[in-house]
């Protein structure tokens, strides 16, 4: 008779999780997901004050072991540096939740069209969203090799990595009071992590480290009614997603209920890719 617990394979106790970029908008409800599900939470973001927050609503509302750490992911050292003091405070790494990506504070340069996009503008962010998951992934990946007990790494990707988007949406779309585009920096950097992935998950197969990207579609964030209208348009289930959507995703692909995935990107997206 079968006596696997299907139940206890997304059990996460006693797993040590980092997520980068663990402050932001979907960061969050990651890390909130995670600590639900029993795992020890580091909270990496740029924004150090805001982990910090972050932390002591995790413990506050479910008692786990967290940790903030300030970290610029496109800075070698700043990596470095965060995974020692992961394994010096949790004694090892089993989950990474490669999640940071690119702003900008120049929205006019970040929204730019293409014709007129500089370089500099799209060095900054492929450092972020493309070096600094090579760098991240690099760090953490070397490390769980060096601990000989697996590990998973789920790397944060976009639909728009694996298709192009609607440039019809954006007509009078605004998101806090910015005319808004999806730049070309910013789907090819999402296609690039793809391809690491699906790169990282051969390369790691033999030491048992599963590495998976979780592609979410437009997700509600404070846009304008006019593009949630247009965007919910293209999607076979009528609406943006909300953040929290994104989490039971990323705890099967962290769990050990996904033992035998590796290297595939789970599209969360409510339909829109299949049209």
């Amino acid at each position: 008779m079968n006596k696997t617990s299907y139940k206890d394979q997304f059990d996460l106790t006693g797993k040590t999780a980092i997520v980068t970029g663990g402050a932001g908008i979907l960061g969050r409800h990651f890390c909130l997901g995670l600590a639900e599900s029993g795992a020890n939470v580091v909270v990496a973001d740029l924004h150090y004050n805001a982990a910090m927050q972050l932390v002591s609503d995790l413990q506050d509302r479910y008692g786990t072991n967290a940790l903030a750490i300030g970290c610029d992911v496109a800075n070698q050292q700043s990596v470095q540096k965060m995974v020692t003091d992961v394994v010096v405070e949790f004694g090892e790494i089993n989950i990474l939740h490669n999640n940071a990506a690119g702003k900008s504070e120049d929205l006019d340069a970040f929204f730019a069209p293409f014709e007129e996009y500089s370089l500099e503008q799209w060095q900054k962010i492929m450092s972020v969203n493309l070096d600094g998951m090579f760098l991240v992934a690099q760090a953490v990946g070397k490390q769980m090799v060096e601990q000989e007990k697996g590990g998973s790494i789920i790397q944060t990707a976009s639909i728009y990595g694996v298709m192009a988007p609607d440039q019809r949406i954006y007509e009078n779309s605004f998101y806090m009071g910015q005319q808004i585009n999806t730049p070309a920096v910013y789907a090819a950097s999402k296609a690039g992590v793809i391809g690491l992935t699906k790169y990282l998950a051969s390369y790691w197969s033999d030491k048992d480290i599963r590495v998976n990207a979780l592609s979410p579609g437009g997700t509600e964030s404070g846009q304008n009614d006019e593009f949630n209208r247009r965007y919910s348009a293209r999607v076979p289930m009528n609406r943006m997603a909300k953040a929290e959507e994104m989490v039971g995703a990323l705890l099967y692909l962290a769990s050990d209920a996904s033992s035998y995935m590796t290297g595939q990107n789970i599209i969360v997206d409510g339909g829109l890719e299949c049209w």
